[in-house]
């Protein structure tokens, strides 16, 4: 039976439908947000697939172009594999979800969220978020929800709640914030340079909107929710992790403390090797449970020894970064590169700079369709020291790539200061905890060698946590993650920023949710991160983006010309635009507006360009002089091109003082004379003298 629950969010009314699609679904609704429409789908396998040892979650948000009443491109004129603003919703969707599930569920569960309709003030990701908590809250699947969700603006200083397209245009930062009713668990934030105390504020009041959705949702449930299904849990069995904790607790201890990586690794490797040998005759035929409880042991013994002792494994205390280091200019032919390490995290960022022709062009749902500035990062297998070949980039690597884009946005310079594409690519060489920070800190070194006018560095950094699982009350919170920190403790915070404010944040947690307190502590301590890293890396490799661009970078010469002028500088089928081309080997881009820019490595060669595109562009007056170029010869006169694609005849009588009886006698085609312009008649066109022309310059040369 079909049910219809409503909200008003931001003074717009948020619609639910249920019970009338996609029945066969253990969770669907409807979700409607004025014109924006999204089925959000849960459904789950009613048994785990045999031998899994994770929680197998799929969250799935895909883009229909009808929605916005367009047809794919291509050949093919359907919709492909998901764009990258797709993929980055799902992982918007998927981060506050995924900690709710309970750990020991191993069952398959896919979330899917297809947008129908699109009216853009009124952002789908957020309502696909709300439809997938609405969709998994009210299934059959075990889910510790609801979750709640908005997206923060902040225009003329005032904290907006879903902005719509106007606002968001204005808005100096969009932020998705999702929450429980007593917790925030997801945070995604870009920000042009917005103070952290701002940012703490607008969270406090997004949490405020967002337990009314959860309270709403609760409604929801109470009314047509069903029982959660009973499922198989895979916890490790007490006879199992007791004895392997008894024999192991103090080796694992010494095996896991230590600075290296490599070192801890190998440590780790034989140390399971040992226990295994021990405890498989014992418990026969379970093998995955013993390797389950080696895998609880030594998480909990890196985490109580963050929290009893206060020290991390390598021996740091929990404020403490480890050794940095940063370099520019280590490739010559790229146009400019930097290397940025923290312990044995390890990014070379290099950055390309390109014609406006070669920005990136978008086909999605959204009003954006080109992107001029490009983030893209690899992750390749060597850098964790794993043996295994390339297969391009996965969500993950699209994921932190569009974290440092956003990072940095704020401080590229805009088209009008620096007309080029750019396009940064991060390789990360040694993974050791948050890359993704640390090729924000490469890029920024990168584009300062490019001698991109950035307008001040930015570095970013992550905070950790681990919170006592006996009270929840008590937790530390420490700066500059590992990787065994990452893997085993509670929260992943990324902040990037410059020493005026915040430009980026991504939360990953894997707790039920983050107090303001926690949030406000991870704040705290990432600033001192970042500036700690402008101040003694960044500046002192690079105190200033260069002022000169590499000699193998395009160089740009820009002019403006009236816009009834392009069809002239482009000519007839192109023939102008392509002799300009041929002529001076430059490449050339053409706004509408009649912006012209010109691309070269070579100097002089723009500079020809230019010339002949602004002469094409003039209009010829009566009076003007040229050095002009015999085109053709005819009994009554000489064709000359006085300007690019521009010709006059100099009819027999104006060739010479002297009375002229053949034409040859006095000019050659090929030959250079100087012409003046005597009138354009209605026809537009143009009649010369080079007799008027030789009579005024023989008079500039008397005065």
């Amino acid at each position: 039976m079909k049910k219809t629950f409503s909200i008003d969010i931001a003074g717009r009314q948020l619609k639910i439908e249920t019970g009338q699609l996609a029945q066969l679904a253990n969770g669907a609704v409807l979700i409607k947000y004025g014109d924006t429409v999204v089925l959000s789908t849960a459904t789950a396998s009613a048994a785990p697939r045999e031998g899994i040892d994770f929680f197998p979650l799929s969250v799935d948000y895909e883009e229909r172009l009808y929605a916005v009443g367009k047809i794919p491109g291509g050949f093919i004129k359907r919709e492909g594999k998901p764009s990258e603003k797709a993929i980055l919703n799902s992982r918007v969707i998927d981060r506050p979800l995924r900690p709710l599930f309970p750990k020991d569920l191993r069952n398959d569960v896919a979330v899917v969220n297809t947008v129908m309709s699109v009216e853009q003030d009124n952002s789908p990701e957020i309502v696909a978020l709300l439809g997938s908590s609405i969709a998994l809250s009210i299934s059959d699947i075990p889910f510790n929800g609801p979750v709640g969700g908005v997206i923060l603006g902040l225009v003329d200083d005032e904290i907006i709640i879903n902005p719509n397209a106007a606002q968001r245009e204005k808005s100096k930062m969009h932020v998705n914030l999702v929450g429980t009713r007593e917790k925030i668990v997801m945070i995604e934030a870009a920000a042009n340079e917005v103070p952290d105390e701002v940012m703490l504020e607008a969270i406090k009041k997004g949490h405020e909107e967002i337990k009314r959705i959860v309270d709403f949702i609760d409604d929801i449930v109470k009314e047509i929710g069903k029982p959660k299904f009973e499922y198989e849990s895979s916890e490790v069995p007490d006879e199992i992790f007791i004895p392997v904790k008894e024999f192991a607790h103090e080796k694992m201890k010494k095996a896991v403390l230590a600075v290296d990586k490599q070192v801890r690794d190998d440590n780790i490797t034989k140390l399971t090797e040992e226990i295994m040998e021990k405890f498989k005759e014992d418990f026969p035929e379970m093998e995955q449970q013993i390797s389950q409880a080696i895998y609880q042991l030594e998480k909990k013994v890196v985490r109580e020894y963050i929290l009893e002792e206060g020290k991390r494994v390598d021996g740091r205390a929990l404020d403490e970064i480890r050794p940095l280091s940063g370099e520019v200019g280590l490739l010559p032919r790229v146009h400019g590169s930097g290397l940025f390490q923290r312990g044995q995290t390890q990014v070379l960022t290099t950055v390309t700079l390109g014609a406006m022709s070669e920005v990136q062009m978008l086909d999605g749902i959204d009003l954006e369709e080109t992107k001029r500035y490009m983030h893209h990062y690899n992750f390749p297998g060597y850098s964790v020291g794993e043996a295994k070949s390339s297969r391009g980039p996965g969500r993950r690597e699209i994921g932190h790539g569009a974290l440092a884009e956003k990072a940095l946005e704020p401080v590229i310079p805009d088209e009008e200061e620096f007309p080029y594409a750019i396009r940064l690519v991060s390789e990360v060489l040694m993974s050791n905890g948050s890359t993704s920070q640390g090729s924000v800190c490469a890029s920024t070194l990168a584009l300062m060698d490019a001698g991109v006018p950035i307008r001040k560095p930015v570095a970013g950094i992550s905070a950790g946590l681990i919170v006592d699982e006996n009270n929840q009350d008590r937790f530390v919170t420490f700066v500059d993650i590992q990787g065994i920190e990452d893997f085993f403790g509670d929260m992943d915070f990324k902040v990037a920023g410059t020493k005026d404010g915040i430009t980026a944040i991504q939360v990953d947690i894997k707790v039920d949710g983050l107090t303001l307190d926690i949030i406000k502590e991870a704040f705290d301590i990432t600033k001192k991160g970042r500036y700690k890293i402008i101040d003694e890396v960044i500046l002192k490799a690079i105190e200033a983006p260069r002022t000169e661009l590499s000699e193998y970078a395009p160089k740009i010469l820009s002019t403006k010309i009236n816009p009834d002028k392009i069809r002239d500088v482009i000519g007839p089928g192109g023939k102008m635009i392509n002799r300009i081309i041929e002529e001076t080997g430059v490449k050339i881009d053409i706004d509408d507006d009649g912006k012209v820019y010109i691309f070269s490595t070579e100097a002089e060669a723009n500079k020809k360009a230019l010339a002949i595109i602004e002469g094409i562009s003039k209009d010829v007056e009566p009076g003007q002089i040229f050095l002009g170029k015999v085109m053709r010869i005819t009994s009554f006169g000489a064709f000359v091109e006085f300007l690019p694609g521009k010709e006059g005849l100099v009819h027999i009588s104006k060739l010479d003082k002297n009375r002229v009886v053949k034409v040859e006698d006095v000019v050659s085609v090929g030959e250079e004379i100087l012409v003046k312009v005597l009138d354009i008649d209605k026809q537009g066109r143009v009649n010369l003298s080079r007799k008027d022309a030789m009579d005024e310059s023989e008079a500039n040369n008397k005065e």
